[in-house]
Parts: C-alpha cells; structure tokens; sequence
C-alpha cells in the first residue's frame, strides 16, 4: 500500500511521502490555528511545512513540479502561509494595530523584492549562456568566474526563505506581546531580500558575462580548422542513455586519425565519462548545420534518433551507424538504419539479421568490424572461479510496447532467483538489472525491489548457518584490508576528480576541462585497482545487488561462471566469454521456436517462466562432460562477434580507414564534376584551361585556387 502511495505520489522514497503528506496535510492546520487562535499552534504547523518544502526541494523530488501544474506551487504555498498570518493577527484582535499593518506592508514589499531577484537570476543564467559546452578543447576565449553556487542553485526557493525571520518575528511579538520583535523581522527580511539582490547585481556586468553566441561559435569553428577532426561520433538521447555514448570512448581514444565527440543534450555532457577524446556539446540545429566540419570524413551514430538528421544532412561525411549493442531485438534491425552509408555489426549475424528483416539496408553497406568494448571480458577456464559456482542474472528492461519477452523480470526474475538461491549445489548470485527497469512499468521496478530482498535474506540466512560463518571468518581480515584499500582509492580518485573549483557552470567547465592524459591515466589505473579490491571486499559465497556504474556489468562477467538474462545486447556481449548462460522464453513460443526466431538462443539453456531448467546450466557449469552446448558456444561467438583475429579494434580502424578513403574519393569526384560544370557554363574548354593554368594548377595571376571545402 505504501509503495503504492509512493507511485501515485511521484516521489522517490517513504520520507518524501512523508513531506509531501505534510505539505498536505499541515496548511489546513495552519489555517485552522489562526482561525481558532492559537499562536504556537501555528508556530509548530507553519514550521513543518517550510521543513517539508525544504526537504522536498533538496531531493528534487517531482511532486514539486506537480504542485506547480496544478497551481500550488512555491510562490503560492508561501504566500498562503503569509496570508494565514495576516488572518491570525486579525484574529487576535491586531487589525488595527501597527503590527497589522507593519507585516502587511512587509509582506507586499518583499514580494515586491521577487520580480528583480527572479528577473536578475534569469538574466545571469542566460547571459552566462554558451551556445556550445566543451571537454578537451581550449577556445583561447576569456571566460570569467560565474556568481557562486550558493547564489544559483534553487535560488527562488532561497529567496522565499528568507521571509521566515518575518513570519518567526511577527508570531513572537503575538505570542510574547513585545510587537518590536515583529518590526524587527520583518526589516530583516526585506534587508536580507535587498542584500541577496545585492549579491547578484554585480554578476550582470559585462566584465561578467561569457561571450557573445558569434564570439564562441567563431572560436569553435577557429578550433575545428586547426584541429581537423577526422572522425566524429555523434550522440543524442536522452538522461538515461549516457551508457549508450560511454560504451565507445575507450574505442574513440584508441582510433586512428582525430577524433571528436559531438553531443546535443547539455544534461549528458555531466554523465560523460573521462575521456582524452574532445568534446563539444552542439543544442541548437543552427548553431550545428553551421560548424566547419569539412575534413571530417567518417561520422558513427550509436542510437537512432531524430537529431541525427542535422548531421546526416552533410554530404561530405560518410555516416555510419554502429548501435549499442548487437542483439536479435528489432532495434538492432531498425528501418532507420537505411539513411545510413554504412552499418557496421559485430559479426555476420548482424548482417544475416538485417537480410532476414528486410528492412532496405543493402548487404553491401554492412561491415563486420567486431566490438573493440569486449576486450576486458575474459574467457572461460572450464571450471567455476570460486568454491561454489557464480550465477549472473542480468535481465534487461520492459521495453516500449507489452511485448511479454521483452524482460523476464515480470514473469520469470522471482522464479529465477528463487530457484538459484535454493539449488542443490550452493551457488551465487548476482543480480545486475537494466538502468531502464520501471521506466514504462513500474511494476518491473517492484518485482526488482523484491528480488533485492530476496538476495537480503538468503545472505543473512548465510550469515547465521555455521558452515557459511566459517567462510566469513576466515576472510573477514582479507574483506577489511580490501575495503580500506577501496577506501584509499576513493580518496585519491575523489582527488584527482577535483580540476577547479566546486559549483562551476557550464561555461566555467567548459574553460577548465582540458585534457590530462596522464591524470586520466591515474584514473584508469585506480579504477582497476578498485574493482580488483571491491571483489576481494565480499566474500565468494555473498549474493550481490549490483546497480550503479561500478562494478560494470562486463567486471559482473568476468566474476560469474554463467550468466541468465534476456535477448539483449549483453546476451552477444557475454558470448565472448565462452561461458554457459540461459536465456528466458518468457512469451512462451516453445524451445524450438524462440531458437528459431533468436540467433543468441541457439547455444542457450531455454527456461520457461517457472525457470525449472536451470539445473541444466548449473550442471553445464559444475562439469565439462555434462555441457552439451560447449561447442555450439564456440560457433555461436564466432557468429555473433566474428574472428578473435585480427583484434575488433584492428578491424574497426580498418573499416574507418577505408571509408575515410571512400569519402575522399567521392568529395573528390564531386568537386572534379563542379569544376567541369563550372567551365561549361563559361564557356571554355577543359583542356585549354588545363594547358593555361601555371604549375600545381595556380593561376596566371599566381593566385592559389581555393579547393571545394571537404
């Protein structure tokens, strides 16, 4: 029932429950106070609810913004309370008292104050406004220090606070009779109103602002001519989808010629991971169909959406799309693919997928080029990593329509989990759900909550029985030395994380964000330290939740001995360790046929939503002789992610550097057919033109012929 409340709620937790019960519940009673009257009782009910307004502002919590639509929002609820004041003092008997109307006058002159602070806040932000955000790219433009963050951040809430000494002043002159008290508080209001807007009065200077939008987009088009970006992989989605951009920076870091990474969304840039490759954040279409991007030559799109078309426009550029992930989903045979020069799949199975689907991609615009992210996955050994086995369940999300194999998390995870926690031969389990789970049903959000407290108490059921609290005593010295070792390397990287100051804006980020290779190193380095540490800080026999960005799911891999999931791309991901792993029929098409219609089910254990077949994965991993599908594993990888040589990164450069010359080669022939169109329409001839013209093509008058842009 709670979680039930909480859904319809739009909040996030028990305690924003709680708060926004209080926002509620707690103004009637004030209104009820002043009516009655009784002065503290106000007090106490006025107090709660700027506690909970405050509390659900500090979490964000969207039940603020739903306030808002329904006409309830911050400036109102403060309001009201200052109104239900007013009403108390007349029932007090102060209507024609100078208290009375001291607050009154109060009160109208502060809200007085809310038009310039708010129209001041606005101006700042938009003037601070660059119409690009940057990583890694030095403008060679002077960008001044933005108003601290103590002023910016929620700053009309801030402002509206800063009636309480008012309101605190004016009950205590009522309730104690010293009417000074009030005047006294509500002076301080309006002087704190007028010192906030105070503050921020400077901020509008010129010496303040950022530069003017053609200033920066003259700097970045500057930077672009001299750096030459090559190749560009360009991202677009939404806040959840980062995973979707940070899967292939290691692989842009590790490509031939100059990479760039261009972005849409300023919220993403933030969840971008650290990476050496630049990066320019582009929101306006304008702005972006006007960059000099003449000598980029090969553009990879990770996702299909409708903002790429402002790049595909460019004729120059040979696009690419490169997806997130490979799997038997109709995503990864999406009709949108055909706008596309090229798509580049794992392996051949990618390209049989698109043949099958019929969806206009030409076979001979597919290129198989491997998947440079699967190169930390490590292979099997054939036998189980721990004393006892290690099972990964790592389903995927609900997707956008009701289709029920979608995930197996609705009618299959419990089952799944059920049975792994009680098998026969003791394993482990690690539960890794998708980001997305709950976004379209929330009823996947509770079933996962639930498993998550199945794993809760089968560890402290471990916990209790003697045999397993052996395990732990052996290994509690062992835990806690990891777990200070994590501790020290939180530290560092919490250190090394820290390039400014705190609380910069955009524009601030975008002057100090410059690349550090060799501190991105040390990151990189720590990084690995952590996650060998975190493995070692838990024992082999504790189920683990797994949510978060760390661990990642391909160091889930490399801890499990055999995985059950959904047909996603981790299926195809996962195929790289050559481990045994089952896959959910959870539409219930029969064996036969969800084999059939899904390449990745082919070398899998098929369970039925009663996951009653997984003894036949846990025995595949206990021994060799009873893992029937050993083989069909081996050729199913093969076909899934091509060969193991040469190296996916060597065949992903191979593939950019051969489109790099197809595009030359075109851009070329276009500006060859230019130049003939243009001489015919004047009129002379081709060869006498060639036979005129000086050495290296120059002009009589030794004017250097500016080439077609590229």
């Amino acid at each position: 029932m709670i979680s039930t409340a909480i859904r319809l709620a739009r909040v996030g937790s028990l305690s924003e429950l709680a708060a926004a019960a209080l926002i509620g519940l707690g103004y009637p009673c004030v209104m009820i106070a002043a009516l009655l009257p009784n002065v503290w009782l106000f007090a106490a009910f006025a107090a709660l609810t700027y506690t909970a307004d405050w509390y659900l502002h500090r979490k964000g919590s969207y039940l603020v913004n739903r306030l808002a639509k329904v006409r309830v929002g911050l400036t109102i609820r403060f309001l009201l309370r200052q109104v239900l004041l007013v009403l108390l003092l007349a029932r007090e008997g102060l209507a024609e008292d100078p208290l009375f109307y001291t607050a009154v006058a109060g009160f109208l002159v502060f809200y007085g104050l809310q038009a310039p602070h708010g129209a001041l806040t606005t101006l700042i932000r938009l003037r601070r406004a660059m119409p690009v955000v940057t990583r890694n790219v030095d403008l060679q433009l002077t960008i001044p220090d933005a108003a601290p963050l103590a002023l910016r951040r929620r700053a009309a809430e801030k402002m509206l606070h800063l009636d309480i000494p008012a309101v605190a002043g004016v009950v205590l002159a009522v309730a104690l009779g010293t009417d000074a008290l009030g005047y006294a508080g509500v002076g301080l209001s309006v002087a704190l109103g007028l010192g906030y807007i105070g503050l921020l009065a400077p901020y509008l200077r010129r010496s303040k602002r950022v530069p003017a939008a053609p200033v920066v987009l003259e700097a970045v088009s500057e930077w672009l001519r001299e750096y030459q970006p090559t190749t560009v992989l360009y991202f677009s989605g939404s806040s959840e989808s980062a995973y979707q951009g940070n899967m292939w920076l290691e692989t842009m870091e590790n490509i031939e010629g100059r990479p760039l990474i261009i972005m849409r969304e300023r919220g993403l840039v933030g969840k971008l991971h650290p990476t050496t490759v630049p990066v320019i954040c582009v929101p306006g279409a304008t702005h972006l169909m006007n960059m000099d991007l003449s000598s980029v030559r090969v553009a990879l799109y990770p996702a299909n959406v409708g903002k790429n078309i402002h790049l595909l426009r460019v004729p120059t550029i040979q696009h690419v799309f490169i997806g997130h992930g490979d799997s038997d989903k109709l995503a990864s045979v999406n009709p949108y693919s055909k706008v596309y020069d090229e798509v580049w799949t794992a392996g051949r199975a990618g390209r049989d997928r698109y043949a099958l689907a019929d969806v206009g991609v030409r076979d001979d615009d597919i290129v198989e080029v491997g998947r440079p992210q699967l190169a930390p996955i490590r292979s099997w050994t054939g036998t189980p990593k721990n004393p006892i086995p290690t099972v990964l369940y790592a389903p995927t999300w609900e997707g956008w329509d009701t289709n029920p194999g979608n995930t197996s998390i609705l009618l299959a995870g419990e089952n799944i989990i059920r049975r792994l926690l009680t098998a026969e031969n003791p394993v482990r389990v690690i539960f890794k759900p998708h980001p997305f789970t709950g976004i379209r049903d929330k009823q996947a959000k509770i079933v996962s909550a639930t498993i998550t407290k199945m794993i809760a108490d089968a560890n402290a059921a471990r916990a209790a029985d003697p045999s397993w609290a052996a395990q732990a005593v052996a290994a509690k010295q062992d835990q806690e030395d990891a777990k200070a070792e994590m501790v020290r390397i939180e530290a560092e990287l919490a250190e090394l994380a820290i390039t400014g100051k705190s609380g910069r804006d955009g524009a601030e980020l975008s002057r100090d964000s410059l690349a550090d290779p060799q501190r991105l190193a040390r990151i990189k380095a720590l990084r690995a330290e952590w996650n060998a540490a975190y493995w070692r800080s838990v024992g082999w026999w504790e189920h683990l939740v797994v949510k978060g960005a760390e661990p990642k799911l391909y160091d889930c891999f490399n801890e499990s001995d055999a995985m059950v999931s959904d047909i996603s791309s981790v299926v195809s991901d996962f195929m790289a360790s050559g481990k045994p792993y089952a896959l959910t029929d959870s539409a219930e098409l029969g064996a036969d046929e969800f084999r059939r219609q899904n390449t990745a089910a082919r070398a899998a254990v098929i369970l039925t939503n009663s996951a009653a077949e997984l003894d036949d994965l846990l025995a595949a991993v206990a021994s060799a002789d009873r893992d029937p599908l050993a083989r069909a594993r081996k050729d199913l990888k093969e076909y899934l992610l091509g060969p193991d040589h040469p190296t996916s990164m060597d065949r992903f450069n191979d593939a950019v550097r051969a489109l790099t010359a197809e595009a030359e080669s075109r851009n070329l022939g276009v500006e060859q057919r230019l130049m003939d169109q243009a001489r015919a329409e004047a009129g002379t001839d081709p060869l006498e033109d060639e036979l005129s013209a000086g050495p290296l093509g120059s002009t009589g008058a030794g004017d250097a012929q500016a080439p077609l842009p590229r």
